[in-house]
This record gives structure tokens, sequence and C-alpha cells, in this order.
């Protein structure tokens, strides 16, 4: 198995690459939208269905698969020989920000079902100041690999 994961590792890392980069696009716009569903739309109003519809979307059919995608091609690249090094600091700081924006992911399911159960509590500010989440942690992340600190 390791023979096929080192042959195949530029493409592994590609496809990496291009998941995170979906990925990320949406752990972005998401908490985005629900700053302006959260500020600027009644609950149950044809606004708020088109909200919910491009939320649900967003969420379902581009952020999931990537995630998962993400992982997938992530772990591939840990189990290829001479690409980690655990007696580094960059990995752990780097699985500490991956795992920081999973949950943030599924954080952000739970506010979509929320807004979908008309239920939402929380403003359009404190989803601007998630909105920064992954930013922090792309930065750690790219710094993680890119420095290896």
């Amino acid at each position: 198995m390791s023979d096929f994961l080192a042959e195949y590792y530029s493409w592994t890392k590609a496809f990496h690459i291009m998941s995170v980069i979906a990925w990320m696009a949406g752990l972005f716009y998401l908490p985005r939208l629900f700053v302006y569903h959260a500020e600027a739309v009644e609950a149950g109003s044809e606004t708020d269905q088109l909200f919910q519809t491009m939320e649900r979307k967003l969420l379902r059919l581009i952020m999931n698969p990537s995630m998962i995608a993400t992982w997938i091609f992530g772990l591939a690249l840990v189990f290829t020989p001479g690409i980690v090094d655990w007696s580094m600091v960059w990995p752990w700081t780097k699985a500490a920000a991956v795992l920081a924006m999973t949950w943030f992911h599924h954080w952000l399911g739970l506010r979509r079902k929320d807004f979908a159960a008309g239920q939402n509590l929380r403003t359009g500010r404190q989803y601007r100041m998630m909105n920064e989440l992954p930013t922090i942690l792309m930065l750690v992340v790219v710094l993680s690999v890119v420095v290896k600190f």
C-alpha cells in the first residue's frame, strides 16, 4: 500500500489541495450567508426560503463532499512514507487546526438547522465574528505546512 501512496503522491496532494480550496470557500461563504439571513430576512418569508435553499445546497453539495475529500486525501498523505515527521511541531498544529475546521463545519451545519426550524438565536454580528475563525485556522495550516515551525 505504501508503494501505491508514494507512486501517486503528486496526484494525492493535488486532489487534497483542490478539495481544501472547495471546503474553505464554503467555510468562508456560509457564515456570510448567515449574516445576511440573520440581519435582513424575516422568518417564513419567501426570501427566508431562498436563503435556506442556498445554505442547504452549499453545505450538502459543496462543503460536505469537499470536507470528506479533504480528509481522505489528507490521511492518504499522512500515510505516505516520508511525508510527515511526527517528531516536529507542524503536523500537530496542522492537525489541531483541521480538527477545529471540522468542528466549525459541523457547528455551521447546526446553525443551518436553526434557520430551517425558524429558531436562529444569533445576530449578524455574532456570525461576522465566527466568520473570522476559518481565516485564522487557514493561516495556522498554511504556516504549519510551508514554514514547518
